[in-house]
């Protein structure tokens, strides 16, 4: 499990001032913790730990020394610098259920025979205990034919007991749909070759 170094931060600094000064915000909270706690995590330790972990992950949150076992909640990020501005963290209880989102990534497209894969969803929601957590659902498309659907009740997080899913398991994930090619455009291609063959 990842860790991030973060330290506990006053409210007399403002949040823009400690961005500038090349930091990111951040609060944790949890059912166990009076109110939030106000932290500020340097942004390169922020940008180091988004390329292994993202929304729904699970880490280990050192503030000031104290360790807490969290989930990356919320990511702000700042399209115009290109950069997180703020990222809130929930802690964990080892036996309550918390609201999650894990990302979908598909894998093995590159074996994919025919047709056109098209994906639905971009992440699953659901309630788990911290133990059953994930970020992300590998989904293998590499055997789907045309006409093939994986839907939600397919995957392997749906055969959990520990986790209540909240999409829909009827819901599509990923499909495979036939290439469509306009007759028009496929009998004008055909005329070329044969001016071209001439």
């Amino acid at each position: 499990m990842n860790t991030l170094k973060a330290e506990k931060r006053t409210m007399d600094t403002k949040a823009k001032r400690l961005r500038r000064e090349g930091y990111v915000t951040g609060n944790v909270f949890g059912r166990e913790m009076e109110g939030s706690l106000p932290v500020k995590i340097e942004k390169s330790a922020v940008e180091k730990l988004l390329k292994a972990s993202n929304k729904g992950s699970q880490i280990m949150l050192d503030v000031d020394g104290q360790s807490y076992d969290v989930l990356i909640k919320e990511i702000q990020f700042n399209p115009l610098k290109g950069q997180v501005d703020e990222i809130d963290f929930q802690a964990l209880v080892s036996n309550e259920k918390v609201h999650s989102v894990a990302e979908i990534v598909l894998v093995n497209h590159d074996k994919l025979e025919a047709g056109v894969l098209q994906q639905h969803l971009e992440e699953i929601s659901f309630r788990a205990l911290p133990s059953a957590l994930v970020d992300k659902i590998m989904v293998d498309v590499g055997d789907m034919k045309v006409g093939d659907v994986i839907k939600v009740k397919d995957l392997a997080i749906a055969q959990d007991k520990d986790v209540d899913l909240k999409t829909d398991l009827e819901a599509a994930v990923v499909s495979v749909a036939a290439v469509h090619v306009d007759p028009a455009l496929e009998a004008e291609e055909e005329a070329a070759a044969e001016e071209e063959a001439k």
